[in-house]
């Protein structure tokens, strides 16, 4: 039986945009990296610099991305900027459902431990802005990350 398309509900434009954003947002894999470092912590650009060996503004154009769609906030204190994610049990919730969806269709992949147990936010002030009273206290990944 065919589907009458005068029956289909109307799509909600914001809705699907805002979706295309979020998931243009973890599609690319240097954001997925970002994303995986900062799970483990608070970091400076230049700390992810480090870490991932790539150039200040191909992380700071990642970072700016991934602020964009609210899933990292800045801190600013002195001279330094320090970036952290503003929602990890949210975005530890939407890793884990990506990776049931793809071991279902054959794909057995797993992110690095930290997106699975988001550091404890201790004195979280803010969420929207991630201000902090204190700094986060990173779980053990065992796996010698930097």
């Amino acid at each position: 039986m065919a589907i009458d398309p005068d029956e289909l509900p109307a799509l909600d434009a914001r809705a699907t945009a805002a979706y295309s954003h979020l998931f243009q947002a973890l599609s690319e894999p240097t954001r997925l990296a970002v994303l995986q470092h900062l799970a483990g912590g608070e970091h400076r650009v230049r700390d992810l610099v480090e870490h991932m060996g790539l150039a200040q503004s191909t992380v700071s154009k990642h970072l700016s991305f991934l602020a964009q769609c609210h899933l990292v906030a800045a801190r600013p204190e002195g001279r330094a900027t320090w970036y952290s994610l503003t929602h990890p049990e949210e975005l530890a919730a939407v890793i884990t459902a990506a990776e049931r969806v793809l071991h279902t269709t054959g794909t057995d992949a797993v992110l690095c431990s930290h997106l699975h147990h988001p550091p404890v936010a201790a004195g979280l002030d803010d969420v929207a802005t991630g201000t902090r009273a204190a700094p986060l206290t990173a779980v053990p990944s065992g796996r010698g990350e930097r």
